[in-house]
């Protein structure tokens, strides 16, 4: 059998340099015979100790240089910004990264998959750290007596700001491959659009709004659990969904439009080539047509986490099937409460009174793939399954072939019926 060698990994000063130091240590120090006793010869251990001390130094890296002292306000000239290592080279708070959140089930996934079929685009799962970070800092801001501390021990803005921002930059670029453009996904940093925007100048910001009643339907019906929300109540969870929507809609609108852009949901569904368009030319990047086609990059160019719920749905492409799932599962006192509940579905242009509502027609292109993952259930739920580390979760594909009569000719096509509740909703969009 033929002997591999591994060829041993070495850290610290380079091997040769010692070896050579430890040669002349010996020959300094070999025991003086008497005939060579002179003043330069009993000098040698004085040598030999003098090499040892300065190469202890050279192995612990001492340095004799004074001290620098960094200028933290050299952060405000764009000249000088401090440059941060990431995987592929070099990024700055200068970059032009990208923000995707909303609460969570309002399409941020789907966005964030969208994105990332773009050539130039890199967003990748949900990092769960960043709105954290940004979390604690906001905790520090609103405590008084913290934030009193940190000023009085030195810990002023200019060096949390500095701090903050270089974790994020290297979560963000380091959790992923390179791209040109960095994106990131976490529902929740848009609750701090007005900070990030301060931080990171050149950033912009997709906010996602969906239909609260289907987002709530949604984060009940997947348990999706979330701080505060009472899953056991749809009252509570679109009190919730209320007063965060709220938040975010404000620091939205505070950082304005040019920064960050507000996306309905149900109009990426129906309408997704116009709604991309309009996305890709608010983020300075150019048309690419596989953002149509995010599906077909899964697994490739789209990594995907097994624990994110809404995993299993975006190995699907667009359709309509998730728009008005919330029909008729909300009590019907919630319903009839439903514009003093949630007064922000007004704000955001939905009518808490329709039920169901008509969110406006869909393209030729999103009936076709709405058409093709009702036909072919199966294969999409295998997919799905496979992305997956609970399937029970996944929709199962018999909840389309309920109804007599599966398959009917449409135009010359074989079309899968719906269900009878699902039949109803479509008939709003085809009229």
């Amino acid at each position: 059998m033929k002997r591999v060698q591994i060829p041993a990994v070495v850290y610290g000063p380079d091997p040769g340099s010692c070896r050579l130091l430890a040669c002349v240590y010996r020959l300094l120090t070999r025991p003086v015979r008497n005939s060579m006793a002179g003043l330069g010869f009993r000098l040698r251990p004085f040598l030999a100790g003098a090499i040892f001390t300065v190469f202890v130094f050279y192995l612990t890296g001492v340095s004799f240089r004074p001290t620098q002292v960094v200028d933290l306000t050299s952060r405000r000239n764009e000249d000088r910004l401090p440059l941060i290592q990431s995987k592929d080279g070099r990024v700055n708070v200068s970059s032009p990264l990208i923000f995707i959140g909303g609460i969570p089930r309002s399409g941020t996934t789907l966005m964030r998959a969208m994105l990332d079929a773009h050539t130039e685009v890199r967003c990748g799962e949900e990092t769960r750290v960043i709105p954290r970070i940004l979390g604690l800092r906001s905790a520090w801001k609103k405590s008084e007596r913290e934030w009193k501390r940190l000023q009085e021990a030195g810990v002023v803005d200019e060096v949390i700001n500095s701090g903050v921002s270089a974790f994020i930059i290297q979560i963000i670029a380091g959790h992923g491959a390179p791209a040109k453009r960095y994106c990131n996904k976490d529902p929740f940093t848009l609750k701090s659009t007005e900070y990030l925007s301060e931080i990171f100048p050149n950033s912009k910001f997709i906010f996602m709004i969906r239909d609260g009643r289907a987002t709530v339907h949604s984060i009940i019906s997947r348990k999706v659990t979330i701080t505060g929300f009472d899953l056991s109540s749809y009252r509570q969870c679109l009190e919730r969904w209320n007063a965060g929507i709220s938040m975010m809609y404000e620091q939205c609108a505070s950082v304005g439009p040019t920064k960050c852009k507000m996306v309905h949901y149900e109009e990426l569904v129906l309408h997704p080539e116009r709604e991309m368009r309009q996305i890709l030319e608010f983020l300075d990047l150019p048309w690419d047509d596989r953002v149509l086609h995010h599906e077909m990059l899964v697994g490739k160019k789209i990594a995907l986490s097994k624990t994110e719920r809404s995993t299993d749905q975006i190995v699907k492409p667009v359709n309509l099937d998730a728009l008005t799932k919330w029909v008729g599962a909300i009590p019907d006192d919630v319903v009839q409460d439903m514009a003093s509940i949630a007064p922000m579905l007004s704000t955001l242009g939905y009518d808490p009174h329709a039920n169901p509502p008509n969110y406006g027609k869909p393209d030729d292109i999103v009936i076709k793939k709405t058409n093709d993952v009702r036909e072919n259930g199966q294969e999409w739920y295998k997919k799905a399954v496979a992305v997956v580390n609970d399937p029970e979760r996944v929709d199962k594909p018999h909840n389309y072939r309920r109804d007599v009569g599966q398959v009917q000719q449409v135009d010359n096509e074989n079309v899968v019926k719906a269900p009878r509740a699902q039949r109803v909703v479509d008939n709003l969009y085809n009229n």
